[in-house]
């Protein structure tokens, strides 16, 4: 009498393919152009509670991105209400850039008493650990010197470390219509250029429904909202707003930049990159024939 199992050579002769079966015939997960479009219509209706719990059930490798914003924690303290089972849990991923405000690293720490059972991972700029440390390896203030490598080496590189190594296939993000620039026609779901699937379960909310469901629940925030910071990153990019003035009005004041380095495509970095190597082989070449013509 056979068990009601099926051998990989029968899944294989039926069509089928198991998920729990050991063949590793399944393709990573991946979305159609138009299933994408049809999973945002229908995700576009829900509220953003509904939303997790279907990237919950939906998506594996899922973790959440933040650099503890008022709409990443609304979405940490929705998860946290939600009934899921540990294996289930959504872990986070900070990128310290070791250049966040004294206020944010304290609202770290309180996030980590508030919610004990999220693990945090924390991911620095490769071989660094502190301001110090980064202005004696790249020079100092490299985010006036050079704005794009200081996105690479304090945001982008360590986001991808991060990736590989945790296994990310999706993240959740805190990013919102609301909040301009380029967000204004934001998707649900995303898919970058690498194949990550970004979701963003409130791009739908305002400001003011973010800050209604801190009051309501209370959510620990940065405290430097109190002081008319709507939007928190890195001490030297971030200024207080004035009122009627978009939500990320403060970030980087006078540059032609809304978005810091994780989210701009990727393909932007990597050729970045590759002028920049190309910069040092072209530089390295002119001193070779100089000491050459010194020889001479």
């Amino acid at each position: 009498m056979s068990s009601g199992s099926c051998s990989p050579v029968h899944m294989m002769e039926s069509g089928y393919v198991s998920g729990s079966g050991s063949e590793s015939s399944l393709p990573e997960i991946y979305f159609t152009k138009p299933h994408l479009a049809f999973l945002n219509r229908q995700l576009q209706l829900l509220e953003p509670q509904d939303i997790l719990r279907w990237c919950i059930t939906s998506l594996p490798g899922l973790f959440q991105t933040t650099a503890f914003g008022l709409t990443g924690l609304v979405t940490l303290d929705m998860l946290s209400k939600m009934k899921i089972p540990r294996p289930q849990l959504v872990d986070m991923i900070f990128l310290d850039t070791l250049h966040h405000f004294p206020e944010t690293l304290s609202l770290v720490e309180r996030i980590r008493s508030r919610y004990p059972h999220v693990s945090l991972h924390v991911y620095k700029p490769e071989g660094v650990e502190t301001a110090e440390e980064f202005a004696r390896k790249h020079g100092e203030k490299l985010w006036e010197t050079n704005d794009e490598l200081y996105d690479w080496i304090a945001k982008v590189e360590p986001a991808q470390r991060a990736y590989r190594e945790l296994q990310v296939a999706a993240v959740l993000t805190g990013r919102r219509r609301s909040q301009g620039g380029k967000r204004g026609d934001l998707d649900i779901i995303e898919v970058d250029e690498a194949g990550l699937i970004k979701v963003n379960p409130l791009a739908n909310w305002s400001f003011q429904q973010v800050q209604d469901y801190v009051k309501e629940h209370n959510v620990p925030y940065n405290e430097l909202l109190d002081r008319n910071y709507k939007s928190v990153g890195d001490w030297h990019s971030t200024k207080p707003i004035k009122a009627g003035e978009d939500e990320r009005a403060g970030r980087w004041q006078g540059q032609q930049k809304t978005e810091c380095g994780i989210h701009n495509p990727r393909s932007k970095f990597a050729q970045y990159l590759r002028e920049q190597e190309a910069k040092k082989q072209e530089e390295a070449l002119h001193r070779a024939l100089g000491d050459l013509e010194v020889a001479a």
